[in-house]
């Protein structure tokens, strides 16, 4: 399993020493410890032994395999040197199973994504970066769904001329040539998509709405923190138990940066996880546009958001308790759906779950799982949603390739990440907020 909590990723080998001054340095998660360049790790003044460390946690990361990497790492011998390794040996020495070792072996099953050449990772501090070429070898990314994604009925491209107001990004995240580099102001849209009728169109889907939820009723809702976002050696659970802040405004979070908010249907759901850990890995390119990335719930349960973060999604995750999100993008109702009719006599969310199992991820029916989630893209302060996707049908993703190309068109310069939350934390008490900021 590939978690998104840094402590994890570094294991017990070379880089475990290394994370406060990494942290202190900016490189505090696991996105974006992932494209570090080889000139980054020179002007970090890493030793061979956590390069070394660094390439081969970041293959096996990409390929769900993280449960052998100390023991690989302990071995002593570099990724080539592994990969160079016969089938045979990889079960016999390192006890791999043998489905593991075809996908450890197969260097083409990640996808790759690739910080555009003209954003910058914040935690790079020296100057001239911006035009480095960072497709190095960690320029890769844990999503072995995302080749399928284009595939699936239920989200139709977008026409030319309603595309032509974004920086361009193919499917995996990559920014593509857009003729200019000139952003032009986006209206607010909501994504194109089918909602498949079923059982042969005798059951009819509800009607989605096609109308951009207003600001005004945004700026009403009240949410609660349950986790911030994921940072080495932070833990919000004191005594097992959440302790939570005082309830704020929604509006808030937008106030000085866009926010891009990942409207959870339930996260024990394996299509709900797998779209959250797409969206995160990608955390790097929102980082460099200057986009926090929020995760929120519909209902609190604790152990189930301790099993989401920060395995699944390693930013900030709230509690929607009057589910006043989810009503928005159903257009003032919540969008509901049956097991047996939204699922079952769905292929089309049938196939979303497939999809979604092919990761490896694991999950669990415990929680509300019928209302139906989606995704905002809020610019800040009164600037309004420039992008809002509904979840059609049970599993529907949000298309990366539309959802970086709204993001690039908001793109404002990112603050120093520690304070990129900070008007969130300022009234709050308790101690892990405090370490936090």
């Amino acid at each position: 399993m590939s978690s998104y909590s840094v402590e994890e990723f570094a294991g017990n080998g070379a880089l475990k020493d290394i994370l406060d001054a990494l942290t202190a340095d900016g490189w505090d998660d696991v996105p974006t410890l992932k494209m570090m360049s080889a000139a980054d790790m020179e002007g970090l003044k890493l030793t061979d032994a956590q390069r070394d460390a660094l390439e081969l946690r970041t293959y096996l990361h990409d390929r769900n395999l993280m449960q052998y990497a100390d023991q690989l790492e302990e071995s002593g011998k570099r990724l080539p040197e592994l990969l160079s390794t016969t089938p045979g040996d990889l079960v016999s020495q390192y006890g791999m199973r043998r489905g593991h070792v075809a996908r450890f072996v197969d260097r083409s099953s990640a996808c790759g994504v690739i910080l555009p050449s003209d954003l910058t990772l914040p935690a790079r501090k020296r100057p001239g970066d911006a035009d480095s070429d960072v497709s190095s070898f960690v320029s890769r990314i844990s999503d072995p769904s995302d080749a399928h994604a284009g595939s699936l009925p239920g989200h139709r491209r977008r026409p030319s001329h309603e595309s032509s107001n974004f920086r361009h990004f193919d499917s995996d995240g990559n920014k593509t040539d857009d003729g200019g580099d000139k952003a032009v102001p986006i209206k607010g849209i909501v994504a194109n998509g089918d909602t498949p009728p079923r059982l042969c169109g005798l059951v009819q889907p509800k009607r989605v709405t096609n109308d951009v939820t207003p600001l005004s009723i945004l700026e009403k809702i009240y949410v609660q923190k349950l986790v911030p976002e994921h940072k080495a050696g932070i833990s919000p659970w004191v005594d097992g138990e959440l302790k939570l802040p005082p309830p704020m405004k929604a509006s808030e979070l937008w106030a000085r940066n866009t926010v891009l908010l990942l409207c959870v249907r339930r996260p024990g759901c394996v299509m709900c996880r797998a779209e959250a850990h797409r969206l995160y890995a990608r955390k790097s390119i929102f980082d460099s546009l200057g986009i926090q990335l929020v995760a929120i719930l519909n209902e609190q349960i604790d152990f189930e958001v301790k099993a989401f973060w920060p395995r699944y999604w390693g930013g900030m995750v709230l509690v929607d308790r009057n589910r006043d999100f989810f009503k928005a993008l159903g257009g003032g109702q919540l969008l509901t759906d049956n097991l047996c009719t939204g699922f079952f006599f769905n292929s089309h969310a049938r196939r979303n779950w497939k999809r979604a199992t092919a990761t490896g991820f694991d999950y669990n029916t415990t929680g509300e799982g019928t209302i139906k989630g989606g995704l905002y893209i809020v610019g800040p302060g009164k600037t309004g949603v420039a992008y809002q996707f509904i979840e059609r049908s049970f599993g529907d993703w949000a298309p990366l390739e539309e959802v970086l190309s709204v993001c690039s068109n908001l793109q404002t310069k990112p603050q120093k990440k520690e304070n990129l939350t900070i008007h969130q934390e300022e009234d709050s008490t308790t101690a892990w907020e405090e370490s936090d900021v």
